[in-house]
């Protein structure tokens, strides 16, 4: 977002002032019309009624990748392996061809954060959820930190995200997590990117004409350049996704 609203801001000379806070205060703030727009990566809550209000229009697919501390040797892990660690059945990295040092999970606070309840959804087809968690944080980029800061730390986050910090990225049942490989579906955990709005807010104009650069051939290299995909450019995600669930549910109620 912090990137199409700078080029919108030079193109158009209109200020996006931007708020960090995570994906459940983007939809909030617009539910409250408190704000003019925000940014989101994650669906509303239907039984929320403080969402309910809310339009999302997606603008972008971003994968979610596994994090590790850069001098970590391990290089691949698939998803029976990812369910094993949040699940506490694997908690040392020599059974993933590591060094024999306990694995440190690092997870966010609470359900229905972005990357929390895709993680949830694509991987254990349950909402709900509980990680083994070795240390809960507030928010993304705390989590983020600790792990660049500690070798044995795992983690989950967005590449876009990933990709401004000093971490590896693992790749996922032999898939690399690049733009090729978001958009074939081949790489298995992305989810839609959202600019949540108001319809008929104040600025509904100026919002609409936001929402249509972040769609424009110019929005789209943006996000390109983030590391995600132009939602347009891979809709047959939708249904891969849908796919995608479907295994979720048959790998946790085998």
């Amino acid at each position: 977002m912090a990137e199409l609203a700078a080029e919108y801001q030079r193109k158009y000379g209109v200020e996006v002032i931007l708020e960090g806070g995570g994906a459940t205060k983007g939809i909030r703030r617009i539910s409250d019309k408190t704000v003019d727009m925000g940014g989101t990566c994650r669906p509303k809550l239907f039984d929320s009624t403080e969402e309910s209000t809310a339009q999302l229009v997606p603008v972008a697919w971003d994968a979610l990748v596994v994090i590790v501390h850069p001098d970590n040797p391990v290089k691949d892990i698939t998803l029976e392996q990812i369910r094993d660690i949040y699940d506490g059945r694997i908690a040392n990295w020599r059974e993933l061809g590591g060094p024999d040092r306990r694995i440190e999970v690092m997870v966010r606070k609470g359900k229905i954060s972005g990357v929390g309840l895709t993680l949830r959804e694509l991987v254990f087809a349950d909402a709900n959820h509980e990680f083994a968690a070795t240390k809960v944080f507030p928010s993304t980029g705390p989590l983020e930190k600790a792990v660049e800061q500690n070798v044995a730390a795992i983690g989950v986050t967005g590449i876009s995200s990933a990709r401004k910090r000093n971490v590896r990225m693992l790749n996922l049942e032999g898939k690399e997590p690049n733009y090729d490989t978001v958009r074939s579906g081949e790489y298995l955990l992305y989810r839609p990117l959202y600019i949540a709005v108001n319809p008929t807010g104040e600025r509904s104009a100026e919002v609409k004409r936001f929402v249509d650069f972040a769609h424009s051939r110019a929005g789209r290299e943006i996000i390109r350049n983030q590391g995600s995909v132009p939602y347009l450019e891979a809709l047959r995600l939708v249904h891969k996704q849908r796919e995608q669930r479907r295994a979720a549910r048959t790998a946790a109620n085998p």
